[in-house]
């Protein structure tokens, strides 16, 4: 897939993952419609990226399906069109048993699945009569299992897996791309909150690299770091009782 002159949105894009991937993006020739919470941050971004290629800014809550039509419809009066959208957009909150957080949950599952399907919602209508277009949706190989004290963000990336999984199925006929991207630790924001240790922890730049290869090839599901990938299939299935024995341990502290 060329990706010069696609018109990319990426929700996200104030930083980590999001940010990379618009830098790259932007090394690629592709126009750029970023959207974020951080309008200042996201308008820094887009002015830097403008040496290379045409990008524009937008405020989005992505939990919020208003503002989303909304910056939809914006992106489509600036640009004409979306040929890919990169859902990115994520939260992660480390909560076990004793702060056991219900409105934490909801916040998880607010972005990182109805975040998504907002998005996916707005789009699907034009990507149907078109019979074009690629979604491209972030999940985490953390989708694999419950790990301790990342319930709701296990859960919501499971969630996010399977919901992208039914949508590429039923998109094939109307000719739309349905990729799943599955990074193992990446540095970023969120993940320099964990207090652990976190093995073939990766810098945004080389994960981006990663992804955009991947989009150019057209995969279907993009997962890294291959020895991360390998590690959850295999606790994928193992038996329940050893999962539970393993992830029950303490976990390295991060040094």
């Amino acid at each position: 897939m060329k990706l010069k002159n696609k018109v990319i949105l990426i929700t996200g894009a104030s930083s980590g993952i999001g940010e990379a991937v618009a830098r790259k993006f932007a090394d690629k020739g592709a126009l750029l419609a970023l959207t974020a919470r951080r309008k200042d941050v996201i308008d820094k971004i887009a002015r830097q990226l403008e040496v290379k290629t045409r990008a524009g800014s937008y405020k989005c809550d992505v939990t919020n399906i208003e503002d989303v039509r909304n910056v939809y419809r914006q992106i489509k009066i600036d640009f004409g069109k979306v040929d890919i959208a990169f859902l990115n957009s994520g939260v992660s909150f480390r909560s076990g048993v004793k702060e056991f957080s219900s409105e934490k949950a909801k916040q998880t599952f607010d972005t990182n699945v109805l975040g998504l399907i907002n998005f996916v919602e707005v789009l699907l209508p034009d990507f149907m009569n078109d019979r074009h277009g690629v979604i491209v949706g972030v999940s985490s190989l953390a989708d694999s299992r419950g790990f301790p004290k990342s319930g709701f963000y296990c859960a919501s990336k499971a969630a996010a897996s399977i919901f992208l999984e039914s949508l590429r199925i039923e998109l094939k006929p109307y000719n739309i791309k349905v990729i799943t991207i599955r990074p193992g630790f990446v540095k970023t924001p969120m993940t320099d909150k964990n207090e652990f240790f976190m093995p073939f922890l990766m810098e945004p730049e080389k994960a981006a690299e990663i992804i955009v290869r991947g989009i150019e090839k057209e995969k279907r599901i993009i997962q890294f770091p291959f020895a991360i990938s390998i590690a959850v299939r295999i606790l994928k299935i193992i038996p329940d009782s050893l999962f539970e024995y393993l992830a029950s341990r303490e976990p390295i502290p991060k040094k």
